[in-house]
């Protein structure tokens, strides 16, 4: 099979997977089980499309080298400062309101109850950022330019969200703030790592901060153009670190 070919039964693979688990798995059986699993699949099986390609596996999608582990921690870091920022930014300006009689719950930072937030907010980022960014960074072939990488890459992460899209314009506005962050991070490496540490470190934090914290949104609307807005200074500050950006490797 030609590598074009290739390239393309790969990307309908992982995208199929990937919103089968929502599509099929949470909108059609109603069962977390299923929606797991072929995410975790999603993730999986990425590694023997990637070998299938020509890479050593996961390197198809800017996924190895040494040094991950801190571009992951440091996106982690800055993406969960940056939504405790948005969290006392709207509390500031009436977006947000504290539940009445609502108490701080700390069971969230309970090992078992961290370990399970952690584990199912990391596999679903790192499946999405994968099939909008990984794979086109490097297993798609294409010589990307700067800005159009990131352009691209943040268009495909709103459209894959399909099943948020009908919740109109601000909403996919919002998710295209968060895709110019996450793609700028990988743009600014030249590794799909911090990207996945920003990603990550978003839906951590939101899962933490829901359960630790009575506080309620009061205007969804201007919510959103707050967690747009704090996003596009997130790529700004990636952009502005001092990377050392990894040189792009063909098959081998």
């Amino acid at each position: 099979m030609q590598a074009p070919l290739r390239r393309v039964v790969v990307f309908v693979v992982l995208f199929v997977l990937y919103q089968a688990a929502e599509g099929f798995g949470a909108d059609v059986l109603h069962s977390f089980a299923v929606q797991a699993a072929l995410v975790v699949a999603c993730v999986l099986v990425a590694w023997p499309l990637g070998r299938w390609l020509g890479y050593r596996g996961y390197d198809a999608y800017a996924l190895s080298g040494p040094g991950w582990l801190p571009l992951l921690a440091g996106g982690l870091l800055l993406s969960g400062l940056a939504n405790l920022a948005a969290l006392a930014m709207g509390l500031g300006l009436g977006i947000f309101a504290w539940t009445p009689g609502g108490a701080v719950d700390l069971a969230p930072l309970a090992p078992a109850a961290f370990a399970v937030a952690a584990f199912t907010t990391f596999v679903p980022s790192l499946a999405e950022d994968i099939l909008t960014r990984g794979f086109w960074w490097r297993a798609s072939g294409i010589r990307w330019k700067g800005a159009v990488f990131v352009a691209v890459s943040a268009i495909l992460y709103t459209l894959n969200h399909v099943y948020r899209l009908a919740n109109g314009p601000t909403e996919c506005l919002m998710l295209l703030c968060f895709g110019v962050a996450y793609a700028s991070a990988m743009l600014r490496s030249g590794s799909l790592w911090p990207a996945v540490g920003l990603h990550w470190g978003w839906n951590l934090s939101n899962a933490l901060f829901g359960g630790m914290l009575p506080v309620e949104v009061r205007d969804h609307l201007r919510a959103q153009v707050l967690w747009g807005w704090v996003n596009l200074a997130v790529a700004v500050i990636v952009l502005t670190l001092p990377y050392a950006p990894r040189p792009r490797r063909d098959p081998g």
